[in-house]
């Protein structure tokens, strides 16, 4: 039941900054814990930040704190991944998924997400 829409990938150089975009159509994201993943090449997919869209509270993994933050536009039906100091590091597929309790969002556990968005393709290079 999950249509989600990506937007905001693509090229950039090491210390710029991005913003991915996952439109949701068919349901309100507001519902739902939003979380972040990545897949780089030849590792497995991660999770970067998850965020309550109850309390505002959110959970980041090590590589995503300070640089990284999750917002709502609750008109569009989008959440945004604003993502700054950009490193060759964080080059990667990002998606957007969704889960529905606070564990998961809290653990970033694949198995907890129940909707996923289409990857989008981020890569930091000079």
């Amino acid at each position: 039941r999950c249509s989600c829409r990506r937007s905001g990938g693509g090229l950039v150089q090491p210390g710029g900054s991005l913003r991915l975009s996952c439109a949701a159509s068919g349901f309100t994201l507001d519902y739902y814990y939003i979380a972040w993943f990545r897949q780089a090449p030849g590792k497995e997919r991660e999770g970067v930040l998850c965020s309550s869209s109850s309390d505002g509270s959110a959970y980041y993994a090590d590589s995503a704190k300070g640089r990284f933050t999750i917002s709502r536009d609750n008109a569009k039906n989008t959440v945004y991944l604003q993502m700054n100091s950009l490193k060759p590091e964080d080059t990667g597929v990002y998606y957007c998924a969704t889960t529905g309790g606070t564990y998961y969002c809290r653990t970033l556990l694949l198995g907890g997400m129940n909707y996923w968005g289409k990857g989008t393709q981020v890569t930091v290079s000079s």
